[in-house]
């Protein structure tokens, strides 16, 4: 009777120490390029920097329009239902009833609101030439932050520049 517990202590304290050994090993070979889920890799991307000779640069603004949808609001009604309780003790059944009030919500339409519809979202692109060092990369653009468009659009046309692309293409 008293080895199960123990066992079962054991085996926890086991799992324990395996899962804080094995998560940080995985989390730092992640990072570093090696396996890991696909989001560790998304994230791994967008810290690769890029260098080149600066072509142009490319400011999209935000296009919005006004749009209507329906208003919903909680409804909530309440409700009465007879609940079935059994009770056992010596062999014999007893069998009783209560009600009990139950609350039912659900979100129904009354009316209609306005608000403001993204048709096109606001960014911020770079045009790069002899893209890390070659000269045949060239006319590539890159998404960047409004922070990295703001430094490049400061520099000189043919300047050389390095950036930190969000994602290619514009």
């Amino acid at each position: 009777m008293k080895r199960r517990p123990t066992l079962a202590g054991l085996t926890m304290v086991l799992v324990v120490a395996l899962a804080a050994c094995g998560g940080g090993t995985e989390k730092s070979a992640s990072a570093h390029g090696g396996g890991g889920s696909a989001d560790s890799r998304s994230v791994e991307q967008h810290d690769d920097k890029v260098t080149g000779v600066r072509d142009g640069v490319r400011h999209v603004t935000r296009r919005t329009t006004r749009a209507t949808r329906p208003h919903l609001v909680k409804k909530c009604s309440t409700d009465s239902r007879r609940v079935r309780h059994t009770k056992r003790s010596k062999g014999r059944t007893k069998t009783y009833y209560t009600t009990k009030k139950v609350r039912d919500c659900h979100k129904v339409r009354r009316g209609s609101e306005r608000y403001t519809r993204v048709l096109r979202a606001e960014r911020w692109c770079v045009r790069l030439d002899d893209v890390g060092g070659k000269r045949t990369a060239d006319d590539r653009w890159y998404r960047v932050n409004s922070t990295v468009y703001g430094e490049v659009k400061g520099e000189a046309d043919r300047a050389k520049v390095t950036v930190q692309p969000l994602r290619e293409g514009c």
